[in-house]
């Protein structure tokens, strides 16, 4: 075992599987492996990726378009005040949070291919209600509802995605439906503009129509995704049986672990709570997970403030729309570039030690009460968001990559982003009104946590990296050949 992983850490993943199907006599060349791999990922890709950016895109659409609403007169229509606003927004946190983990728990009992799209389709649904809502307590109560079929759908995509993809390939694809979705959503604006020229019509308000026609392209999406949707990479149809093969073989030799204790090739299915308890208390998923929090803080406050430092250039609120977009443009390009070199490096933590620089420079320069000037300003939130933007895709497959088996691994991803998605809360109420224009309290408090997420993210790296130094020293030999256990020696931790 020890001469197999030695191999395998020399060669590398791509060379090492070449040479193990080699070994098993199969007769193919190095070179056809390497067509065959660019082949079937291509495929994945063309497959998969879309659809995963469309359903994610709707998440982010219907999140976020209670904001457009409320521009057009939701509140007055609805009798609420600003604190009864932002009770609403809260009560969506409160169980957008708690349906993370449950969610990723039944999501292999109910498979990939229903569980994701019914979510897409129950979220449409809703979304769609809030449409209907007459008072307070209707949204409020629609919001919670929002929150719970909405919960899933991250989690769940990237635990999805660690049983298509090998785990030098998922920062590459996360990267690129995380930024494309969130590049498109930076146009909702644009979007709620168009569908309120619906106009009235009866009880229905102009603001109706942001939820009713959003949450029915949703609803359809949901229903596209369930028969696109492959439920695993061995009984994907658009793959041939050689390429199946091949992937599932990729798979298992990239991590060994994914192999069932008794050696089949599919793995249990049963729940395990000793696995779920050990994701709970895993050491490296809350050093993650609360370095994502402090990231996630930022990313949810910045659309707050980006659109009052572009009219203190001088633009309208219909041209900061169109201005604020420019900063996400550069800031997803940047984020594609360090997910494909994360996957070419097989380096997580690493990477954000250098992309958290330009954020935390960034937030600093505005955070300085003497630093006045919109042009200034503008030019930080270029930093701001390319820092931040291009450390999500890393820190979100961080924790599948050094999870095994499933349910370890169902419950560190959903714990991260369980924790993460609770700096909604603080972006929420850290930006009031009442500080325009310079907003420094807030930029100091998201300044601390993005300090403070870049020194939980060295823990961690050398955490992880004393733990492949233990394995191979040999003080985790006990767990050889435990099969679909991350303690095993042969499973390596990515850095």
């Amino acid at each position: 075992m020890e001469d197999t992983r030695d191999r395998k850490d020399e060669m590398g993943d791509e060379k090492f599987i070449e040479d193990q199907k080699h070994g098993a006599g199969d007769g193919i060349s190095h070179h056809d492996h390497k067509i065959l791999t660019r082949k079937i990922l291509l495929k994945l890709d063309v497959r998969i990726i879309p659809i995963l950016t469309l359903l994610f895109l709707c998440s982010f659409l219907d999140r976020t378009n209670v904001g457009n609403a409320k521009t057009y007169g939701l509140e007055t229509s609805l009798k609420m005040t600003d604190w009864q606003y932002d009770t609403g927004l809260a009560a969506y946190y409160a169980t957008y949070i708690a349906s993370e983990i449950p969610s990723n728990l039944v999501l292999r009992k109910i498979s990939p291919k229903r569980w994701l799209p019914a979510l897409t389709i129950a979220w449409g649904i809703v979304t769609m209600c809030l449409g209907f809502v007459r008072n307070y307590a209707g949204f409020v109560a629609v919001r919670a509802i929002l929150g719970v079929t909405e919960g899933g759908l991250l989690p769940g995509m990237v635990l999805y995605l660690s049983g298509i993809y090998t785990r030098g390939e998922m920062a590459f694809r996360l990267g690129l439906f995380y930024t494309a979705a969130s590049l498109s959503g930076a146009f909702g604006g644009l979007l709620a503009r168009g569908l309120t020229e619906i106009g009235k019509h009866g009880n229905q308000a102009i603001w109706s129509w942001i939820f009713i026609i959003e949450g029915l392209f949703t609803v359809v999406v949901g229903i596209c995704a369930y028969f696109l949707l492959p439920n695993t990479i061995a009984t994907a149809s658009f793959l041939n049986e050689e390429e199946r093969n091949y992937a599932v073989t990729r798979l298992h030799l990239d991590t060994p672990s994914r192999l069932a204790q008794d050696g089949a090739d599919h793995p249990h299915e049963a729940l395990s709570w000793p696995e779920v308890t050990r994701g709970l208390v895993s050491i490296s998923t809350w050093l993650s997970a609360c370095a994502y929090f402090g990231i996630l803080a930022g990313l949810y406050s910045f659309g707050l403030f980006l659109p009052t430092i572009i009219v203190e250039l001088g633009y309208t609120a219909n041209q900061a729309q169109l201005w604020s977009v420019i900063p996400y443009a550069v800031a997803s390009v940047v984020t594609v570039g360090v997910a494909i070199l994360s996957d070419r490096t097989k380096l997580r933590g690493v990477i954000m030690l250098f992309t958290l620089i330009p954020a935390i420079i960034g937030y600093a320069v505005i955070a300085n009460i003497g630093v006045a000037h919109p042009k200034v300003k503008y030019g930080m939130t270029f930093l701001m968001a390319t820092g931040m933007y291009a450390s999500v895709p890393c820190v979100l497959v961080w924790n599948s990559n050094n999870s095994a088996g499933h349910y370890k691994r169902a419950t560190t991803t959903a714990l991260q982003l369980m924790i993460g998605n609770s700096g909604g809360f603080v972006a929420t109420f850290i930006y009031p009104n009442k500080d325009k224009p310079q907003f420094h309290s807030g930029h100091t408090v998201i300044l601390g946590l993005l300090v403070a997420a870049w020194f939980l993210v060295l823990a961690n790296v050398l955490y992880c990296a004393k733990v492949n130094r233990d394995k191979a020293s040999g003080k985790y030999a006990k767990y050889a050949g435990w099969g679909d256990d991350d303690r095993d020696p042969e499973f390596r931790f990515v850095l």
